[in-house]
């Protein structure tokens, strides 16, 4: 079935406009790509037509190449084809000029297309950027050589390496593009330029051949070089930002189109990465998270949220304000007395401000999310809200009569959510009449900035209330995943085994220290101790009981948080934890650890085993992390996830794993299950049933079958 396509409309003036059609984003599929070779071929002919105008329908230029044709590209086509041959040897070389009208998106491979074109006329508003890095891919079509002469090799390495999007004005303002019109204008602008360009009145400018906008040579190999530094600086592990600056670097020194084969072949090779295919995984499971069967495909439109109200002014209620007011919906904040309310007033004050002295937010805006917010003593202001979030302490009595007190205060549709990490929703709604509205809306601290929500449901929320929070989600900016109600749900419960791996290696005899930093190299941003801190020993020991209780059987009880909590170490809020820390928060080891090791080897009464005292930095990874994938393929099993995918995007979302390896499942997919199977079999029989394998996993190692089971989506572009 053909995917998309092009159309050509020759008006009277003999400007031939190609329309790229292909919903949602006009994505560059090989459809597209053939039917526009097609309609060049036919205007470049014609006598009729004297210029050539490259737009998108529906107000967008293009999204960029398809993501679902990585897989699919024809296996003898010859390298450059399309970017070398077609698009400088054809549409950049014509005897036609061509301009780009821009609206929308024109990203990836959309703006390479308009970079070639010999002028672009562009809405205030339409999104120009080079997001291919996200990937793990290079700019595939002339990018890395046409960004830097149109914008500068300062602006285009940032744009590039940081895959950052900017707005039509801006383009503007850098040379992007050369003109800036409203929507209703931006055909007939764009014709009108071309024209000019045809009869001379406006210069005929081939953006590869442009060196107005470049430095020196000697200028220029400083400013790569500090790219490079700060490329490894910010992602140790990845090989792609390193290959786009050496493909940027060829050009400025041997010319534009020597480099443009070796950002074909260098592009080729990326795509054939282990970091490509995870972070398209990635992608694609981002995508998938909110198509829930049974749920989002029953026809249902989310209700309109303009009223939230959050019971509790924490770290984690005021953060949750903080993201709907960010998000301009109105927002009640209710607390116990005026004190705690003014506290957590004075947070949301803190979290926007914060914005603000990052130059993300003027102070106009800043006063007009602040008028959104309002604080209360009672539940008077909760009637007319439409949801309501609670963000208490873990105390199930008292969140049972919050409930209670919710059901008598709000409208009957009103929904009511709980921020809970740990409790079962079901106990939590037990005293009420209304369990079909009863929902967890677990955020992750600070909840302004992490971008998961876990939408978490029982046997008895409605499918409506799920919709409405999965367009709730959309509007605050969070990327969902819906879950089934458990201790811990799936992000807190699938990682409990992580710190208590940890702990057990500690107490058989590694050093704090050296597992954190194997791994931060591995990817993680902070090792497993240095994460008991900022979340502090108060938290740990308290959520540690709860999968105690709840999971006995293969837990790793570990009494070294317990032991340093007695001597006041409560994490990075005293400055004492697993580390010491300074005015400014910064971490340096503590000698004093040792002392608490010894004292909990020995209540543990366990000893130091050599054989884990010769474990390389791989071994450390896989029985930090396997733990974690053997709790993940049990809560695949018991449904609480509804796909693998979800459980990828919830570990690197919701815990920092990785990104560049795929998410946890799709890790260890890479790795087999037959061989994670094989690992945790063999150390349940030295260290116990803290390691053995779930049944899930078994099955999957005994068939040879994947962990990860694939979806494909439609709206994957870039």
């Amino acid at each position: 079935m053909a995917r998309g396509a092009t159309t050509m409309e020759v008006r009277a003036d003999g400007v031939a406009v190609i329309t790229i059609s292909n919903p949602p984003v006009n994505a560059l599929s090989f459809d597209v790509i053939a039917s526009l070779q097609s309609n060049y071929g036919e205007a470049l002919r014609r006598n009729d037509v004297k210029a050539i105008v490259l737009t998108g329908a529906k107000g967008r230029f293009s999204g960029g190449f398809d993501i679902n044709g990585f897989g699919n590209k024809p296996k003898n086509e010859k390298p450059g084809s399309f970017s070398i041959d077609f698009l400088t040897g054809v549409v950049e070389d014509a005897q036609k000029p061509s301009v780009a009208a821009i609206d929308g998106v024109a990203l990836g491979g959309g703006l390479e297309l308009a970079m070639v074109c010999h002028a672009r006329v562009s809405t205030p508003s339409a999104q120009l950027g080079l997001p291919e890095l996200q990937l793990g891919i290079i700019p595939g079509m002339g990018g890395t050589q046409r960004l830097p002469r149109l914008v500068g090799l300062q602006k285009a390495l940032e744009m590039m390496l940081m895959s950052k999007s900017i707005k039509g004005v801006e383009a503007h303002k850098f040379g992007l593009v050369d003109a800036i019109v409203s929507a209703d204008k931006l055909v007939s602008t764009a014709c009108s330029c071309a024209l000019e360009i045809h009869e001379h009145k406006k210069p005929w400018l081939k953006s590869l051949l442009r060196t107005d906008r470049l430095t020196d040579i000697v200028e220029a190999k400083k400013i790569l070089k500090s790219a490079r530094v700060q490329a490894l600086k910010q992602s140790a592990n990845l090989q792609h930002p390193l290959v786009c600056i050496d493909v940027i670097e060829e050009g400025i020194l041997f010319g534009p189109r020597a480099a443009l084969m070796k950002e074909v072949l260098s592009g080729k090779m990326l795509e054939q990465s282990q970091t490509s295919k995870s972070l398209r995984h990635v992608f694609f499971a981002q995508h998938a998270t909110s198509k829930i069967p049974n749920i989002t495909n029953l026809g249902l439109t989310p209700r309109r949220i303009l009223k939230a109200a959050i019971v509790g002014g924490g770290l984690m209620g005021s953060g949750i304000a903080t993201a709907f007011i960010l998000s301009d919906i109105v927002v009640v904040l209710k607390e116990v007395n005026e004190k705690f309310l003014n506290t957590g007033i004075n947070r949301i004050k803190a979290n926007l401000q914060s914005f603000v002295k990052k130059g993300r937010m003027t102070k106009d805006d800043y006063e007009n999310k602040l008028s959104l917010l309002s604080g209360v003593l009672d539940y008077e202001q909760f009637r007319d809200a439409d949801v309501v979030i609670e963000a208490v302490i873990e105390d199930i009595s008292l969140k049972q009569q919050i409930f209670s007190d919710l059901e008598r205060s709000c409208h009957s549709n009103c929904i009511f959510a709980t921020n809970t990490s740990t409790i079962d929703l079901q106990l939590i709604g037990q005293q009420t009449a209304c369990q079909d509205r009863i929902v967890g809306a677990h955020f992750f601290s600070p909840a302004h900035v992490m971008p998961l929500l876990e939408i978490v449901r029982t046997q008895q929320t409605s499918s409506q209330v799920i919709v409405d929070l999965l367009d709730v989600a959309k509007k605050i900016r969070k990327t969902p995943i819906v879950v089934g109600s458990c201790t811990g749900f799936a992000v807190n419960r699938m990682f409990f085994p992580y710190g208590q791996a940890a702990g057990l290696l500690v107490d058989y005899g590694l050093d704090v220290y050296h597992i954190d930093h194997v791994i931060t190299q591995f990817g993680m941003p902070v090792g497993p101790f240095r994460l008991a801190d900022l979340v502090g020993f108060g938290v740990a020991v308290a959520t540690g009981k709860q999968y105690y209780q709840s999971y006995p059987e293969r837990c790793y009880k570990s009494l070294l948080t317990a032991i340093m909590l007695e001597e006041n170490r409560t994490g990075e809020s005293s400055r004492k934890g697993f580390y010491l820390y300074d005015d400014k928060r910064q971490a340096s080891p503590d000698p004093d650890i040792k002392k608490y090791v010894e004292k909990s080897r020995k209540m543990a009464g366990v000893a130091q085993d050599p054989k884990l005292l010769k474990l390389t930095d791989k071994d450390i990874v896989e029985m930090v992390f396997f733990p974690v994938v053997n709790e993940a393929c049990r809560v695949l099993d018991e449904g609480i996830a509804l796909k693998a995918s979800d459980l990828d995007v919830a570990s690197i979302m919701g815990m920092g794993f990785p990104s560049f390896r795929g998410g946890v499942m799709f890790w260890a997919d890479s790795l087999s299950a037959e061989y994670v199977y094989r690992r945790l079999d063999g150390w349940s029989k030295d260290y116990g049933e803290f390691f053995k394998p779930c049944e899930y996993l078994a099955a999957r190692a005994s068939h040879g079958a994947s962990l990860v089971r694939f979806y494909r989506i439609s709206a994957s572009l870039m």
